[in-house]
């Protein structure tokens, strides 16, 4: 290797950092600035030499085994482009405080209990968002997040493995920050250390870990409140994980289950955001004798899945709560769950008080292909067919597109959004599927990522994923087209899409955010965050991040201004005007 000179930080920096970190050194999808950095400023340069030397690995930036006079240039250089640049100070410089909500802020997982991901802000609209800037990027070390942001008076919590951080909404400097090792010995998403979010009420922060513990966070340090272990203790063989962000309902806090795949007993618990204690447990497989039991033809479901891995949704007007299930257990052996199998791929519509079910509808009775029915419940009151109605849109892993009554669970519309489903020729009168062969495609035309109706246009949008080519493909070499689509919510068809570039990857659903400035924004599952038209879909501003988009969007107004955030690989962007 020919050696610079080691003066020549620059070189250095553009030799071995500004691929990640900009030529500018101002950061990009991949890096976090580290020009004007406060977290850098004050570093001697034997510490920033360590820490270029060692690197991050787990936030995907490699130890540098570089001549010690490179070393030495891109430490100085690195120190020099941070001169009188104001050190962060321990905990970010403030202490969390809190008021009542403010207008703008992002309260929970979905920014509304609906689940509804509109945003009534409209700052940033389709005359401006052309010159959408990156603000500034926040790093965690977990490559791959899932997680979507919350914001309040102006502090933003995000999560990574076993990892929550409160961090300045408007600098991205940390806080606090709460950690814990890894559990071992996990299956499926939370061993792999998936997390999607938190909830927040008064002066406490609640998180799931990845061995489905809730635990209480206050909201001012960062130190922990109380926990409880949600299963319950049993003798039976489970493999609980936790993956969801908690719903915060009134005084109480709702959180659901992963690890269907690997065999559980799904339910949705509610707890007392005061002190943790137990309300109310709801489960999703019937033992004996209990409704829905005779659904279960052959063993007595004790491990029969149903998992509860997505954070449901609310309303307030009729108090009621929505939560989606997931696939029964095994997954497509079948031979000893005869019947429908409920309450596996279900909508459960409950009392938040005590956990007992008003109604429910299942997508796919007696499941054999993994189709969780684990995407978005959106509650949304519109005149349908001439008559207000209060209505819950899904796009379901099956396939089909389904509206709901939400107070009676009335099917109003099931509708293909696939150009071709093999797995069924339609939805029958009753509400059934029209079987034509159970183990046909698709089996993940949707998934978890978030979804948005505008009252404006009156159209739904989400992720698809075209993948029926008379055989299932699935993991691991999904070859698949992902389109963004925007769909009638009244007929069903299809009135815009966007192609995704490149062939679907495993586990890069990305959500969507719409606003009251005319915008949807999307990550680009092969890399990129978008801001199209609502009406017709053209794209009028495009950030590339350069990794797999696997989050969902959010928007938030702090000090007057609106700014929008999502994860991307590592690091949390925050974009503004």
């Amino acid at each position: 290797m020919q050696l610079l000179p080691a003066a020549n930080g620059p070189d250095v920096f553009a030799n071995h950092c500004a691929g990640c970190h900009g030529s500018d050194a101002r950061g990009t999808g991949k890096g976090p600035g580290l020009a004007a950095n406060p977290r850098l400023a004050g570093e001697s340069p034997v510490d920033l030499r360590a820490l270029i030397q060692r690197g991050f690995p787990d936030s995907g930036m490699p130890p540098f085994d570089l001549p010690a006079g490179e070393l030495d240039a891109v430490a100085a250089y690195i120190r020099e482009l941070n001169a009188g640049v104001q050190p962060a100070a321990a905990g970010g410089g403030r202490r969390v405080a809190w008021r009542d909500p403010q207008p703008g802020d992002w309260l929970t997982y979905n920014g509304n209990l609906s689940a509804n991901r509109y945003s009534e802000l409209k700052q940033i609209d389709t005359a401006n968002v052309a010159t959408l800037q990156l603000k500034w990027l926040f790093p965690i070390p977990h490559f791959g997040l899932e997680v979507t942001p919350l914001e309040a008076d102006g502090v933003m919590y995000v999560t990574g493995a076993n990892q929550v951080y409160a961090i300045n909404a408007l600098t991205g400097a940390e806080i606090w920050k709460y950690a814990r090792p890894q559990t071992h010995d996990l299956d499926g998403d939370a061993s792999l250390g998936t997390n999607r979010g938190v909830a927040i009420r008064d002066d406490k922060v609640f998180f799931v870990t990845d061995n489905a513990h809730l635990i209480a966070l206050d909201r001012a340090t960062g130190g922990l409140a109380w926990e409880t272990a949600m299963p319950p203790m049993s003798g039976d063989p489970q493999h609980y994980g936790g993956t969801l962000a908690p719903l915060v309902v009134k005084d109480t806090v709702i959180a659901g289950v992963s690890g269907a795949d690997e065999g559980i007993r799904g339910f949705v618990a509610c707890y007392t955001a005061a002190t943790g204690e137990l309300l109310w447990r709801h489960w999703t497989i019937p033992r004996r004798g209990e409704p829905g039991s005779d659904s279960w033809k052959g063993s007595e479901p004790l491990m029969g899945g149903g998992s509860t891995w997505l954070t449901g949704s609310y309303d307030p007007e009729t108090d009621t709560l929505y939560w989606p299930t997931g696939n029964p257990f095994p997954d497509s052996k079948d031979a000893d769950r005869g019947g429908d199998n409920l309450y596996t791929d279900s909508i459960l519509a409950m009392n938040p008080a005590t956990g007992t079910l008003k109604w429910h509808y299942q997508f796919t009775p007696h499941d054999v292909s993994d189709r969780d029915a684990t995407e978005p419940p959106v509650l949304v009151d519109a005149l349908y067919l001439g008559k207000p109605r209060k209505l819950l849109l899904h796009a379901d892993r099956n396939g089909f597109f389904y509206v709901l009554d939400r107070v009676t669970g009335e099917l109003l519309l099931a509708k293909p959004f696939l150009r071709r489903v093999d797995w069924a020729t339609g939805i029958g009168a009753d509400g059934r599927p029209q079987v034509r062969y159970p183990g046909g495609c698709p089996d993940d035309a949707a998934n978890w990522s978030s979804t948005a109706y505008s009252p404006v246009t009156r159209l739904y949008y989400f992720l698809a994923l075209e993948e029926c080519v008379g055989e299932r493909m699935g993991y691991p070499d999904q070859t698949g087209q992902r389109y963004v689509r925007a769909v009638d919510i009244e007929t069903g068809a299809t009135v815009w899409e966007i192609a995704q570039p490149g062939a679907a990857k495993a586990k890069s659903w990305s959500g969507v955010l719409a606003t009251a400035g005319g915008l949807v924004f999307y990550g680009k599952p092969n890399g990129g965050f978008d801001a199209v038209d609502e009406r017709a879909g053209k794209t009028l501003w495009h950030f590339p991040t350069n990794v797999r988009m696997k989050a969902s969007p959010m928007t938030f107004t702090v000090g007057g201004k609106q700014y929008v955030a999502v994860a991307a690989g590592p690091n949390i962007l925050c974009f503004g005007l």
